[in-house]
């Protein structure tokens, strides 16, 4: 992967340089698009952290951008926790997210005092028992499940709102006396399209923390939404372009930042609002350069084209329409082209119409 500013208008140097099939992504487009995220929620919201999603690109040179210029790290496992470190995230400004927490990580996590999103009842008596083995009284936030009328429910991830899962879990923290209840955590979903999905989940969220706060006396440090902003790349069942059909970060902000100003806080004391956002930060920014090795006439006519890139490097291919350009000028006319990887599998294909 080379990270690097500007268009790949160098492919010929580049494919000389590191071969082919090559990943390259504009430096100057992941800034661009970090920045326009974080502008259009700071201009909403006075508190705002962006946590760069580790599970969406964990490539060094992608993260160390996003560290760069401020965030985060948001990590859902052990490996991306250990990645975190070794790019010279400190572990403090690690979000520790995600179903699959073993006790040793959790250890390492408690004692680099990393916040630890809870899944469950069965992670959280675990989180306390490591803790009082060492000692420690760890950052933790509840991650909530939440309905949100038109999108499927993640019930696989945190606990249930609506149930009151999520309300007893902080009692019972509270309770335990073991661990700091500092964040409140939802992620709705991905590619998300209407912005409203997040002002409902928002919402819900700011209702939990006002009654925390009113029964319990609990004053959060920070509310976490999660990621999936949809990208500008356009899905295969869209009908308008991704350029067209995805909202701006300011439409996501202002859904959401009209929920936060509900929270029943004073102005010093609001929580942070953390952001997860991946593929909307990197989608456009990355290019893959691929070369031809073969072509052939299919039997309805179309020509078939295999290139030394699968689907098993651009797993997207399987939901998402990605722009296609020759990487020089083709004289004659146009017609209709299916783009095959490498792979000896009839689903190895990029493109079905080009």
């Amino acid at each position: 992967v080379v990270t690097y500013s500007g268009r790949v208008d160098n492919r010929d140097e580049l494919i000389a340089r590191y071969g082919s099939p090559l990943f390259v992504f504009s430096e100057q487009s992941l800034v661009q698009r970090y920045h326009d995220l974080r502008q259009a929620f700071a201009r909403r919201y006075a508190k705002v952290r962006i946590a760069w999603s580790y599970k969406t690109n964990y490539l060094q040179a992608i993260c160390r951008v996003f560290h760069r210029e401020g965030a985060w790290a948001e990590v859902v496992s052990p490996m991306e926790f250990e990645k975190a470190l070794r790019t010279g995230v400190p572990s403090d400004h690690i979000h520790f997210n995600g179903p699959f927490k073993p006790d040793d990580a959790i250890e390492q996590a408690v004692r680099g005092d990393a916040p630890i999103h809870i899944d469950g009842f069965d992670e959280l008596h675990r989180i306390e028992r490591i803790a009082e083995r060492l000692g420690k009284r760890p950052r933790v936030a509840i991650r909530v499940n939440v309905a949100v009328e038109g999108l499927p429910a993640w019930s696989r991830f945190g606990l249930n709102l609506e149930s009151g899962q999520a309300r007893e879990a902080a009692r019972r923290i509270i309770a335990g006396g073991k661990l700091d209840l500092v964040g409140l955590h939802c992620h709705i979903g991905t590619f998300i399209l209407g912005p409203v999905a997040y002002g409902i989940a928002a919402g819900k969220l700011v209702d939990l923390a006002n009654s925390l706060k009113r029964e319990l006396g609990l004053k959060l440090d920070f509310i976490d939404l999660g990621g999936g902003f949809a990208s500008r790349n356009t899905l295969k069942d869209q009908y308008l372009a991704g350029d067209q059909a995805s909202p701006s970060f300011e439409r996501y902000a202002d859904a959401i930042c009209d929920e936060l100003a509900k929270l029943d806080y004073a102005p010093q004391e609001l929580p942070t609002l953390v952001l997860e956002t991946g593929r909307a930060l990197c989608d456009e920014a990355g290019y893959l350069i691929s070369s031809v090795i073969s072509g052939k006439r299919l039997p309805d006519g179309r020509r078939g084209l295999v290139i030394d890139a699968g689907v098993n490097l651009l797993f997207t291919a399987f939901w998402y329409k990605h722009d296609v350009l020759p990487s020089q000028a083709t004289p004659g006319t146009q017609e209709q082209t299916v783009l095959y990887g490498p792979l000896c599998m009839n689903i190895d294909v990029l493109r079905d119409t080009v």
